[in-house]
């Protein structure tokens, strides 16, 4: 993927992640979907809901910047200096928007926390273990990888 000021929303946050921590999420993702393979229906709608419930990088980016806005404003009400504080937040949540990089983000992504295509990614193959879709090969890797070029 090649990297560029503005890069499209759906890849600016795992090009701005380091080569292994993208790794290690895919290798997660596909040992999930290897365990999953023979389950029955069941146990597939189950973790497609549990997957559905998962907070992506996006939630956990925004929540985290409101909640530091939210108390460095009220705290900046006594002393002016945490204003700079909800400067700095506002400015990293602005750049991640556009660029897809703010400070935590590396942290988190070595945390394990995925983006809404990565979780997109891994509900889609269980959709087609679970036979919601035509399934023309049995490899759950073939499988991510023909979701991911969607």
């Amino acid at each position: 993927m090649k990297k560029s000021i503005f890069p499209p929303t759906s890849e600016r946050v795992a090009l701005n992640t380091s080569d292994a921590a993208n790794a290690s999420i895919r290798a997660d993702a596909l040992m999930c979907l290897n365990i999953f393979k023979n389950c029955n229906e069941n146990m597939l709608t189950e973790k497609i809901r549990k997957l559905s419930t998962e907070w992506d990088i996006e939630r956990v980016l925004e929540t985290y910047a409101a909640a530091i806005i939210l108390l460095s404003s009220i705290k900046g009400f006594k002393k002016s200096r945490y204003f700079l504080v909800t400067g700095a937040v506002s400015f990293f949540l602005l750049q991640h928007a556009l660029q897809g990089w703010c400070p935590p983000l590396p942290i988190l992504r070595k945390l394990g926390v995925r983006t809404p295509e990565e979780i997109y990614n891994e509900k889609t193959v269980l959709k087609i273990l679970r036979g919601d879709f035509s399934q023309p090969s049995d490899n759950v890797e073939d499988m991510l990888m023909n979701v991911e070029k969607m």
